[in-house]
């Protein structure tokens, strides 16, 4: 860890540094710390164990960046982040580190839930939306937008009324499409998108998970369809009716590979 501290100086180093890393601040690199931790992830939903050794090495650089930029503003330095999360840590794990016993893994939640919860108020937050970053991922801040109003009981019980609820917003889009009114669609489509972060969030799956899902399962097939059409040549050669009938195809052929791999 030394030696990473040092090679982070000496990059930062005005005089005898690379400029490009001089040059940078929180902002400019804060797109590149959100990417590797988006590399981190794509390496485990891999199961890529070398290239997760390197991006967790990459996102490790990330923090040492930032700790250096803010040590050259008097802010903080590596070993205060360092500490930081030591002691926010052995807080929120009573059970571990003191005497508190705990029941269960449910018992064990609330208590961390409630440690958060005096931290926040600690903090000068008083609303149960405080705190929850602007520029996190808005499918990861829909659920957390309604986890936590979850705390108060402002929730559906099952994912049974969620249903209902989708299908009123989709009728509600249908309705702002024949409109044709741009601001009335977005406004229609937000409304759909959040209700379906809901139904993931009752149904216990995370929403990022299952699109990306969705993603791989939509460039798996249409990889498949530039093959059989012979590639991009082809496609541009075949009208909407004959890519449809052969997408169909290529789904079930896909389809049941899954199926078989199941």
């Amino acid at each position: 860890m030394h030696q990473l501290l040092e090679i982070m100086q000496r990059l930062r180093d005005p005089e005898k540094g690379c400029p490009w890393d001089v040059e940078q601040d929180f902002s400019s690199i804060a797109p590149y710390t959100i990417e590797e931790a988006y590399e981190v992830a794509d390496a485990i939903a891999r199961g890529d164990m070398a290239d997760l050794k390197d991006e967790l090495g990459d996102l490790l650089f990330q923090v040492v960046f930032h700790a250096q930029m803010a040590s050259e503003k008097g802010s903080f330095d590596f070993d205060d982040v360092h500490q930081a999360v030591c002691d926010k840590m052995m807080r929120r794990h009573p059970h571990v580190f003191a005497d508190l016993e705990i029941k269960d893994v449910a018992h064990q939640k609330q208590v961390w839930e409630d440690y958060k919860a005096q931290e926040r108020k600690h903090r000068g937050e008083h609303s149960l939306m405080d705190g929850i970053p602007a520029g996190m991922a808005e499918l990861q801040r829909s659920i957390k937008l309604q986890e936590r109003a979850g705390k108060v009981g402002f929730d559906w019980a099952s994912p049974d009324p969620v249903m209902e609820k989708f299908d009123e917003e989709l009728a509600e889009m249908r309705e702002a499409m024949a409109s044709g009114n741009r601001d009335k669609m977005e406004d229609e489509l937000g409304d759909l998108l959040f209700i379906a972060t809901n139904l993931a969030r009752q149904l216990d799956i995370d929403p990022g998970t299952a699109l990306r899902r969705g993603n791989a399962k939509f460039e798996r097939r249409f990889r498949a369809l530039e093959d059989a059409a012979g590639g991009q040549d082809g496609l541009q050669h075949m009208d909407l009716e004959a890519m449809e009938a052969l997408w169909q195809e290529i789904k079930k052929t896909t389809d049941q590979k899954d199926h078989d791999k199941s």
